[in-house]
């Protein structure tokens, strides 16, 4: 956070500085921009052979189909995100999360459906690090069909077996590679731009391929072709997947390196192989089997391959790593289960390692190429998680906007409403390939929002049933003080989810022990509405009663809860607690369906096993085995 405060402070003359700053940008160019830096591999190919099935072909259609793309680029990710929702940060952070509770914070009244929309956002993001992966690594291999038609039977096994290794190495974690990434995209872009540009100087004489930056003929394309331009929409947003991570990588960057980046680097050279690959089309009409690897002369076509192939891998990377942190937020949100959280580099807290969702992401990849086996039939499935995605953040910073910026309602919408309806448009265009793939991220990411929806829903009926079962603190303080129990030396911690209620494990503990320690600490750790937590604010200790305290520790949504720092913490708050001292009491439920249930039988089931599948507390929150005292209750639900 040091880093991206340095480089946010744009300091003139001092050289530490500017160090800095551009040592940020190279490494946004490696994350922030290695999955849209792989779209040239696919998106003017696909868009242009969906033109030839609906019967477009020629100048004006090749020229359209730039003019679109380059529009795209400048008003979604320019505009929208590079100038627009950089600027709408959550403490330093970004993402969808950090945005929907940026939204909720200042739109209470509409909170319900920023959440929602928060929820759906996340849900189709999965369904982005599941395809994203796939399409990458195949679509860079797939010039193995122009290096020898003897290698096109390898695409698919050599896809594969590179997934397998990249999924496999994530528990080793990226610190000690992932300072190449930058310099590996780097060459990557400017490579691209050089392959345009070579094209565009080889054709000059026949083409002036530089007209396509005027939008005229990306709404001439439109406005001549009608209905039949729509499914070509739908894949020259394939352009911009991936500018999502802008917003998500604010926090590890800052937001001017990535502008700079974008401005400076990756814009000129997205533009230059685009127009480099229409005036390859224009000249040669048969290069439409692979524009991108044609640009180059046969001699590089192998070079080639294995640069795209890194590029590929180091977008997939930046995308898994990104469902990492999203799911961990969402832990911490209260919208999933604790899972297993392992950090992998004991300098950057940002580097963590979910195995679960690790395997669950690789099982969706494989199943993905295996049933789609190409590019060219994954893209509509693509294009579908990317706008919808998209469309959602639109909504979410119009709300950020209106209340937080405080501008008018008229004004907010004015900037947000002619993007979104940008997105909409193109979410319809790739709605038209459901059949043909599209069907696979809805599909997805309804699976994923119903099990948030269980999970949330229930945990607040178990929350509401146990709550009947518990006695309020206060009141059970005074009847140990009218009559009280045996004492025995030392702290109990027992933790809560209602610091207002007596836990679970202590009435158990007096019922059955009849025994009260010398020092009771009622601990509940809250997740607050911010990325981090300030260790300033982090506890809060409150004394209930002669030998009872109330210890509140809250930890932000982008971190991992840690009883030895709330410890840390409370000694200067003159609270000293011996962790190897101390006695923890946890309630392990064991949950059931009731007779009647305020869920369906079959969420009912579901909330059930997700419980399952949860971490038990003295791993999640590094309590000390040999201290932990576990108390089982069962609870209908």
């Amino acid at each position: 956070m040091a880093q991206t405060s340095s480089a946010e402070t744009g300091v003139g003359g001092d050289h530490s500085h500017n160090q800095n700053f551009w040592a940020l940008a190279l490494g946004s160019v490696g994350v922030v921009y290695g999955d849209i830096g792989t779209s040239p591999l696919y998106a003017f190919k696909e868009a242009v052979h969906a033109a030839q099935k609906s019967g477009l072909t020629g100048r004006p259609v090749v020229l359209g189909i730039l003019s679109l793309i380059f529009w795209v680029l400048i008003l979604i990710v320019t505009v929208k995100y590079v100038l627009i929702l950089l600027r709408c940060d959550n403490k330093g952070e970004g993402g969808t999360f950090a945005l929907m509770a940026l939204a909720r914070s200042v739109a209470k009244s509409s909170s319900p459906l920023i959440l929602g929309l928060g929820i759906a956002g996340a849900s189709f993001f999965y369904g982005d690090a599941v395809i994203t992966p796939a399409m990458s690594v195949m679509s860079a291999l797939e010039g193995l069909h122009l290096v020898s038609p003897a290698l096109s039977g390898y695409v698919m096994p050599l896809s594969l077996i590179i997934l397998v290794l990249l999924f496999w190495f994530q528990s080793y974690g990226t610190a000690k590679v992932a300072t190449y990434f930058g310099p590996i995209t780097l060459v990557w872009f400017l490579v691209m731009g050089a392959g345009g540009a070579y094209q565009i100087w080889l054709n000059w004489h026949n083409q002036d391929i530089l007209v396509a930056l005027n939008p005229y003929f990306g709404l001439r394309f439109i406005y001549h072709n009608g209905l039949l331009a729509v499914s070509v929409l739908g894949l020259v947003f394939l352009a911009v997947t991936g500018a999502e991570a802008l917003y998500a990588d604010l926090g590890h960057f800052g937001r001017r390196p990535i502008q700079a980046a974008w401005i400076g680097l990756i814009l000129p050279c997205l533009t230059l192989n685009y127009l480099g690959q229409g005036a390859l089309i224009l000249a040669n009409p048969e290069a439409i089997e692979n524009p991108f690897y044609l640009l180059y002369p046969k001699e590089l076509l192998i070079p080639m391959v294995l640069l795209a192939t890194c590029a590929s891998v180091i977008a997939s990377q930046a995308v898994i790593t990104g469902a990492f942190s999203l799911t961990r937020q969402a832990i911490q949100l209260g919208l999933v289960p604790r899972l297993e959280v392992k950090h992998t580099s004991e300098t950057m807290s940002g580097q963590i390692y979910l195995p679960r969702v690790n395997w669950l992401l690789f099982t969706g990849v494989v199943l993905v190429v295996l049933m789609f086996q190409n590019s060219s039939r994954l893209a509509g499935a693509y294009g579908v998680a990317v706008t919808a995605d998209m469309m959602i953040a639109s909504v979410l910073t119009f709300f950020v906007i209106w209340k937080l910026w405080k501008w008018p309602l008229w004004k907010a919408a004015l900037l947000m409403a002619p993007l979104s309806l940008i997105e909409q448009v193109f979410f319809a265009a790739n709605m038209t390939k459901v059949a043909e793939g599209g069907w696979l991220p809805l599909l997805m990411a309804g699976v994923i929002a119903l099990m948030i929806a269980t999970w949330m829903r229930g945990t607040k009926v178990l929350a509401k049933e146990t709550r009947h079962a518990q006695a309020d603190i206060e009141w059970l303080v005074g009847k140990l003080k009218a009559k009280p129990p045996h004492r025995v030396a030392g702290t109990a911690v027992f933790l809560t989810a209602d610091p207002l209620a007596a836990p679970t494990a202590l009435m158990h503990n007096l019922k059955h022990n009849r025994v009260l320690h010398e020092r009771n600490i009622l601990l509940t750790i809250k997740t607050a509405d911010t990325p981090r937590v300030l260790n300033a604010d982090r506890v809060k200790v409150e004394q209930i009663a002669d030998g009872f305290l109330r210890v509140t520790a809250k930890f932000g949504f982008m971190e991992t809860p840690s009883i030895a720092k709330v410890f840390t913490l409370c000694r200067k708050k003159d609270l000293n607690i011996d962790i190897g001292g101390t006695s923890f009491f946890l309630s392990r439920r064991s949950l059931k369906p009731a007779k009647k249930s305020e869920m369906p039988l079959f969420q009912d089931k579901l909330f059930i096993w997700m419980s399952r599948q949860a971490e038990d507390a003295t791993t999640y929150f590094q309590i000390p085995i040999d201290r932990v005292v576990e108390v089982g209750t069962q609870v209908a639900v």
